[in-house]
């Protein structure tokens, strides 16, 4: 088993090294291809391999959607199988953190929740890997508010670390009645740029393909990096107008880091910072 896992790491981290080589190279290639459409210099470190990659260009072709990568591999069943999902919480967790998890696996069709006790995370990691679990959702919290979310895509990543801000619980609101377990159509909104097209992959493959007659919809609507999470219901009142019901939760998620690779326990630990500073969610 331990061969077994670390082959697939070998290999793994191989495949993403030729990977980023060949963006390396499709990234001095466009660099010369516009120079040269533009009438422009040839920028000075590319100079000496100028007229290679102008060979090349011509037998270049972008195809559908342009160079794949390995994300394509990490989601190869997105649509095809239902994704199983486990919510679980940091250690010792209050009322109230208990209270969001449970709220959480409402929101997730097909869920389960897993009291955390005092196992460590490689030891959750490995019990979702044995048991066919494709994503490991972690909350945390500071004196009883919940301040962090992590969503882990079993089994090789990518690991996605959020700030939560801004919630307001289910249990917060009086009156409320039961929330629909259907499940929900999808809403993704301003997530243009490659790192938020990343993200926006990372959170809506947690979900199942719905139903066309479902009436349940959640928006993830990021603005200003800040990614607004909303939970409604709707019904039509007649053949013009819709009626939208807000069931909650509702929070806000700030992106902090992520990675997609793992450490040896099976889930990333260690945040790209280079993310944060250098790449929004959205393209100005």
């Amino acid at each position: 088993m331990l061969r077994r896992e670390a082959r697939l790491r070998r290999e793994y981290l191989y495949r993403k090294a030729r990977e980023e080589a060949q963006r390396s190279a499709q990234e001095r290639k466009e660099k010369v291809r516009r120079a040269l459409e533009e009438n422009r210099l040839i920028p000075t470190e590319l100079r000496r391999e100028a007229l290679a990659l102008q060979g090349s260009l011509e037998f270049d072709d972008a195809g559908g959607e342009g160079v794949t990568n390995h994300v394509d591999d990490e989601y190869r069943w997105a649509g095809v199988e239902d994704p199983k999902v486990m919510i679980t919480t940091s250690r010792d967790p209050s009322s109230r953190l208990k209270m969001f998890a449970k709220e959480l696996k409402l929101v997730f069709p097909g869920a389960q929740r897993m009291n955390r006790g005092r196992h460590e995370v490689g030891a959750l990691v490995r019990a979702c890997k044995a048991n066919g679990v494709t994503d490991l959702l972690v909350v945390h919290e500071h004196r009883g508010t919940p301040v962090g979310f992590i969503v882990s895509h079993l089994p090789f990543g990518p690991t996605a670390y959020f700030t939560l801000c801004n919630v307001v619980m289910r249990h917060d609101i009086p009156d409320l009645g039961t929330m629909s377990e259907a499940k929900p159509h999808l809403i993704t909104h301003g997530f243009s740029s490659r790192l938020g097209k990343r993200v926006s992959d990372i959170l809506r493959y947690l979900f199942p393909v719905p139903k066309d007659d479902s009436h349940r919809v959640i928006t993830f609507a990021n603005q200003d990096d800040y990614i607004s999470f909303r939970h409604h219901v709707y019904r039509k009142t007649n053949h013009r107008n819709v009626e939208l019901t807000e069931v909650g939760p509702r929070f806000e998620l700030k992106w902090y880091a992520g990675t997609g690779g793992h450490s040896r326990c099976g889930v990333a630990l260690a945040p790209l910072y280079q993310h944060c500073t250098q790449e929004g969610l959205s393209e100005c």
